[in-house]
């Protein structure tokens, strides 16, 4: 069974392309083999995820993230069963958030800033696939 889970954090300190590298990296390494699929939007502390695959591994993988020390208010925003992958062509693409209109981030959030924790998921996922549909996401494979 496959499935479709978008959570949102804060980074605990501040993010430096070291550690979203690190992050990256570790991501691309990993999810092949555990058959996860998905995306990984930043913008200043604020992280928010799309993990695609089947239900044991993306349930563990999310637990691991939510006990890890370098996030924090870690916020399921959506989980549901899918019939098929809508992200299944990215081991983990990166969106910079920096990069894209302000109307855009407008259409979906109060302020023209990426704020997950002030929208419906529905709102957040939708972005997400505007992204997707505008190749706005870099890294597309591992």
């Amino acid at each position: 069974m496959l499935v479709r889970l978008l959570y949102a954090s804060r980074a605990v300190a501040t993010t430096s392309a070291a550690m979203l590298d690190g992050i990256l990296e570790q991501s691309r390494q990993n999810n092949p083999a555990q058959g996860i699929t998905g995306l990984l939007c930043v913008s200043g502390d604020v992280f928010i995820q799309l993990l695609e695959g089947g239900r044991d591994e993306v349930c563990e993988l999310y637990n691991a993230i939510a006990r890890d020390d370098r996030h924090q208010q870690v916020r399921l925003l959506s989980y549901q069963e899918i019939a098929e992958r809508n992200f299944g062509a990215w081991t983990m693409g990166q969106v910079n958030i920096a990069n894209i209109n302000p109307a855009l981030l407008l259409k979906y959030f109060r302020r023209a800033e990426l704020n997950p924790f002030d929208c419906s998921g529905q709102a957040t996922m939708a972005l997400l696939h505007e992204l997707v549909a505008t190749a706005s996401i870099v890294n597309r494979g591992g």
